[in-house]
């Protein structure tokens, strides 16, 4: 290929990234947190991304992500969630969802692999498996999706959290209901999530003791 083509094709590839990395568009902004969509090529469902500002710190909300009774309580759209094993910095969780009719409840497998970052944040990356468990009676096996988690800590005890998926969820799912879904699966589970970290986001040795 002759240098000239080559640089062509190079810009046209940053192009793209570039649109690609604007295509996200902003779809609700309350209570201080956004919500924005994006289309996903080949799927008729959009992905979203989800970004708040909690007070607390990564360590908080850690802990309020790992254990995974709690951690069903604030996601969105959770009916169970257990772990079915650990390796390194690898967990593969076991979820069953309970949505608004007429959705039919599904299950899932996903791998979370776990990234420390140089601020001393974290990135959870987000992928369905196959495997560990077998099809359960009565339950749609999602079998796509991918996305993340990132806490990335902006002061003492203040935390910038974002939330992002995508998926294929398997059998029909309403146009109307899988609208509405990518924006409160997002919403509803940072809201929740940030009144119970914030309510936690003081540590034993950081409180006032009483006068």
């Amino acid at each position: 290929m002759k240098p000239g083509y080559l640089c062509g094709a190079l810009l046209l590839m940053l192009l793209s990234n570039i649109a690609h990395a604007d295509a996200w568009q902003l779809a609700k902004d309350e209570d201080g947190i956004q919500v924005y969509l994006d289309d996903v090529a080949g799927s008729k469902y959009q992905r979203f991304r989800g970004v708040t500002l909690i007070k607390a710190d990564v360590r908080t909300l850690s802990d309020l992500q790992e254990n995974l009774r709690v951690a069903c309580k604030w996601l969105y759209g959770c009916a169970s969630m257990r772990l079915l094993d650990v390796e390194g910095d690898s967990t593969w969780v076991y979820l069953t969802t309970e949505l608004p009719w007429p959705a039919s409840p599904r299950d899932i497998v996903i791998k979370v692999q776990t990234e420390r970052t140089d601020d001393d944040g974290l990135i959870r990356h987000l992928s369905a498996v196959a495997g560990k468990v077998e099809r359960q009676p009565g339950l749609i096996r999602v079998r796509q999706l991918k996305g993340l988690w990132t806490l990335i800590p902006k002061g003492e005890q203040l935390t910038e959290v974002t939330y992002q998926l995508e998926a294929e969820p398997a059998g029909d799912i309403p146009s109307w209901l899988a609208n509405q879904f990518v924006i409160d699966a997002p919403m509803v589970s940072l809201r929740t999530l940030r009144a119970v970290a914030e309510r936690q986001g003081l540590r034993p040795e950081q409180e006032t003791p009483d006068e």
